[in-house]
């Protein structure tokens, strides 16, 4: 399945899929890539999603009629190229991120467990030995949703969110995972917390994530998390109401 239309007089959306996929995911990561590459003259903005890739482009450069058509015809070759793209994305491009999974940093690690009757153990093995992809980029500035969680833990967000999140929070909304990049309020399973920034706006790319890489949880410490610059949030139950 793949349809472009367009959405505003300066933008158009590439339609590849109807349900979320990580595997489509990462071919859309590497699509978008190749889009950039090949129309970055007449383009503003290119932003991968689970199925879509958004694009901006320049009015005076081009029009709908024009890159539709000069689109299709990548998006074919694209395809056609037997995978070679996507699959040499996903295996150089691995990010592996510290946490330290404990009920210090991951108040809501009883609740999942219990959720699948399970121990708190089995949370933490499940979850960290997983290899996730990025699907989409969005909510905050670089939050990253990552699929897909181990059915033997995925877990419905909370009924009610937080307030505020600590950055470097670690949760769990149905079958997706992710990392706070910076302190936010939140209706995540928090499970654990990453002492690694994540988001620098003095740099450039400003996140590490991009849409089709490969993530790994590495569990650490609680040595090794204060070693890395984590710190502790003591007043969890402060932060579910006002």
């Amino acid at each position: 399945m793949m349809d472009i239309q367009p959405v505003s007089e300066t933008a158009l959306i590439i339609q590849l899929g109807d349900h979320i996929d990580t595997r489509l995911a990462v071919k859309t990561g590497s699509l978008a890539d190749h889009i950039r590459n090949s129309c970055s003259s007449e383009l503003i903005e290119v932003i991968p999603s689970y199925t879509t890739i958004y694009i901006q482009y320049h009015p005076l450069k081009t029009d709908f009629i024009a890159l539709k058509s000069r689109l299709q015809g990548l998006v074919d070759a694209f395809f056609l190229s037997d995978d070679k793209n996507d699959r040499a994305r996903k295996v150089s491009k691995i990010i592996t991120l510290p946490v330290y999974y404990s009920l210090e940093t991951g108040p809501d690690l009883p609740e999942v467990a219990q959720f699948h009757n399970r121990t708190v153990a089995d949370v933490i093995q499940i979850h960290s030995q997983s290899t996730y992809v990025v699907c989409a980029i969005g909510f905050s500035p670089g939050f990253a949703f990552l699929g897909s969680v181990d059915s033997a833990i995925a877990t419905p967000r909370k009924s009610e969110p937080r307030k505020m999140l600590p950055a470097g929070s670690v949760g769990i909304a149905d079958q997706q995972t992710a990392v706070y990049p910076s302190d936010s309020p939140g209706g995540w399973q928090i499970i654990g917390n990453c002492p690694v920034s994540l988001i620098d706006f003095d740099k450039a790319p400003m996140s590490p994530f991009s849409v089709g890489l490969s993530v790994q949880f590495q569990p650490i410490s609680r040595d090794e998390f204060f070693a890395l610059g984590g710190t502790l949030w003591s007043h969890w139950k402060s932060w579910t109401r006002g």
